[in-house]
């Protein structure tokens, strides 16, 4: 397996890795920002969540519509378009008076051209990494991703503390801008990996040929809802502690951290095949614990603890890549990226609205028993198959 060194090696890696690095930075901090512009004006602990994670509600509607794009447009154009369309819709999110709608709608379009986006970025670092590159190289990316999340959640925190809102969404605009600018310097001119137009007619075909395959249905539905409802617990952090949200934030990126590092490089590949269920059990877990309303310190701990266990993904993604034809590779990614942000937004959703009427602790507790749940179901789901064969390998004996 390529060590994460050699990969900065390799030809428009580096481009790629900076802009999403700039990318993710301004997200956790304009969702922050925003989050807490939402919360201030309309005390709802229901508009908050949907204002940090409601981009990731209009993804299936990306993902019925636009996906196909996914494979049949040049990377580099779509990726610098995307990054710079993000950065206009933060910047307008910074204009003083705008009421709390039009504010979601601009969300919701920007996680509308953001389901396009998961898919071409990662069907481009499946395309410039060798087949044994994917893994190390989406687990350098995921801890990227923790880590400026870390840091992005922390300075978001400070510079909440110190200028408006809407101050921060203008770095953040400016942070998407850097990020565009890198991506259509950096990277070379690649044509589509695909041919034909990008059409819903061609989306809804590849989706419906990735859906056909059951052990691809088992493998997105691990990747899409589990993690999902947690991400619902995620959404209720600013209502839950207001002023310590964005340590909760910062704290669940470096569990993220941890597990990424840990499934990534340090498990042998047995091991690590047998490891995504408990690992999606570990996420939801201790979010039980917000049934007794802890004080902040044990809720870091239990935010921590928990947040490794989003390393079940990367387990996920390598099998989802084992049972996909590379010229799906892009589409295939982005199915997966759409339908966890999907998820993602509708569980913020959820547990914004049960918090709404009961309580953030009540609304985090029942979404990590639903994880539980559904982590459950899908593990005895995988295992009937192999039983089934079991069986009638015996009755044919």
């Amino acid at each position: 397996m390529p060590s994460y060194r050699s990969l900065f090696r390799t030809p428009e890696f580096t481009p790629l890795f900076l802009a999403a690095a700039a990318q993710t930075a301004a997200s956790t901090m304009g969702g922050l920002a925003l989050g807490t512009l939402v919360y201030r004006a309309t005390g709802s602990p229901l508009l908050s969540a949907l204002s940090m994670f409601g981009p990731a509600l209009a993804q299936v509607v990306g993902a019925t519509f636009l996906l196909s794009g996914s494979d049949r447009l040049p990377p580099r154009t779509a990726l610098s378009a995307i990054a710079a369309v993000f950065a206009a819709g933060t910047a307008f999110q910074a204009v003083p008076g705008l009421p709390p709608g039009a504010l979601l709608a601009v969300v919701l379009l920007s996680g509308l051209v953001a389901a396009l986006g998961g898919g071409v970025r990662w069907g481009l670092l499946n395309e410039i990494l060798t087949k044994d590159g994917y893994l190390p190289g989406r687990s350098l990316f995921n801890i990227l991703n923790g880590l400026t999340q870390t840091a992005g959640f922390a300075t978001g925190g400070l510079l909440l503390a110190t200028i408006s809102p809407r101050g921060c969404l203008l770095i953040a605009a400016a942070l998407y801008l850097a990020a565009a600018l890198t991506l259509r310097l950096g990277l070379t001119a690649r044509p589509p990996r695909t041919t034909g137009r990008p059409s819903v007619a061609a989306t809804w075909h590849t989706n419906a040929v990735l859906w056909s395959s059951r052990p691809r249905r088992l493998t997105y539905l691990g990747l899409w809802v589990p993690n999902g409802l947690v991400v619902g617990c995620e959404s209720l952090y600013v209502s839950y502690a207001p002023e310590s949200a964005g340590t909760l934030f910062a704290c669940g990126a470096v569990g993220m951290l941890a597990g990424d590092v840990t499934v990534g490089r340090l498990l042998p590949p047995a091991v690590r095949a047998q490891l995504a269920t408990p690992l999606l059990l570990l996420l939801a877990v201790p979010y039980l614990a917000f049934a007794a309303r802890p004080p902040l310190a044990v809720a870091v701990v239990c935010v921590t603890v928990a947040s490794v266990g989003f390393g079940a993904s990367l387990v996920q993604q390598e099998r989802l890549m084992s049972l996909t034809p590379d010229a799906l590779s892009g589409h295939s990614l982005g199915l997966h990226s759409a339908g966890m942000l999907t998820m993602q937004g509708v569980s913020a959703a959820v547990a914004g609205s049960l918090a709404q009427v009961t309580s953030p602790a009540t609304g985090m507790t029942v979404m990590a028993g639903a994880s539980v749940a559904v982590t459950s179901g899908l593990a005895l789901a995988g295992r009937t198959p192999a039983r089934n064969r079991a069986v009638q390998a015996d009755a044919e004996a």
